[in-house]
């Protein structure tokens, strides 16, 4: 039943493409990302029009195995949207997983192994390791290419991210401070309240982070706590930020923590009336 419900969701987001697609003309290339020794693929939407455009590097969260299904379709749902809205993005496909599969060592088995070898607790600071080192050197690989398009400008770059990917694009702007936003869909939902390293290391980064961030989450989520937190750390330190918390999305936490594909209607209007106001400008 639960791989029905994958397969109907994956065809309904790609029925959703297809036809913004044929509406807007618009279309994605797959472009290969090095970093380091690895190729990674992403999937690239331009807007239509002359640039330069600002632009958008999308960090997807962790996957449960490397070919996650529905989503290349999900990435290719936000590539389309956020090209209508006049800016390049990038869905980045970090080592092991997706359309970089082949590409170095799937999370997930790193995780299995070292719970397997040592407890949770140890595969919890493996998966914070990860974040802070192989991970993010695949998204600053990832900035760093999107930068140099000549369609986008490059002063007017930020970063978007869910769950474990919304974790990365704040240590992103941590590390890059020319990073002009951060959308943070879901981050550390699931493991907030089982990782306090990972609480503590988030809120270092806040203390780094210069660029303007907006959470989103939803009431039913895993847990929403990490944007509530993490926003009232930002506003003590009189650092711009935006909390939206939408009601409850779905029947189960899985579909509200889905909500950055499931719900583009449902926070459009806000989380582009937050970019177009701290990066079109």
């Amino acid at each position: 039943m639960k791989m029905i419900r994958v397969l109907l969701l994956t065809i309904l987001i790609l029925a959703m493409v297809i036809c913004v697609e044929g509406q807007t003309g618009i279309s994605s290339d797959t472009v290969v990302v090095h970093s380091g020794k690895l190729q990674l693929r992403a999937l690239l939407w331009r807007p239509q029009g002359k640039g330069p455009f600002p632009a958008i590097l999308f960090n997807h969260g962790r996957g449960l195995k490397p070919q996650t299904e529905g989503r290349v379709e999900g990435i290719n749902a936000l590539g389309r949207v956020f090209a209508s809205h006049g800016y390049v993005f990038m869905g980045l496909f970090r080592r092991g997983e997706g359309l970089s599969a082949d590409q170095g060592v799937f999370i997930g088995n790193l995780l299995e192994l070292e719970r397997a070898a040592k407890g949770d607790e140890a595969a919890k600071r493996l998966q914070l390791r990860l974040l802070e080192s192989d991970h993010l050197t695949d998204a600053l690989a990832g900035l760093a290419f999107l930068r140099k398009l000549s369609e986008v400008d490059r002063r007017r770059v930020a970063v978007a991210g869910h769950s474990f990917g919304g974790s990365l694009a704040m240590l992103v702007a941590e590390r890059d401070r020319s990073v002009r936003a951060v959308a943070n869909f879901a981050g550390a939902a699931g493991i907030w309240e089982d990782s306090g390293e990972l609480r503590e290391r988030l809120v270092a980064a806040v203390d780094q982070i210069t660029a303007p961030v907006l959470f989103v989450y939803t009431e039913n989520d895993f847990s929403s706590a990490p944007g509530k937190v993490l926003a009232a750390e930002m506003t003590r330190r009189s650092k711009v930020n935006s909390l939206k918390l939408f009601p409850p999305f779905g029947r189960t936490a899985a579909e509200g923590h889905g909500f950055v594909y499931l719900g583009i209607a449902n926070w459009e209007q806000d989380v582009f009336s937050f970019l177009d106001k701290h990066v079109k400008r």
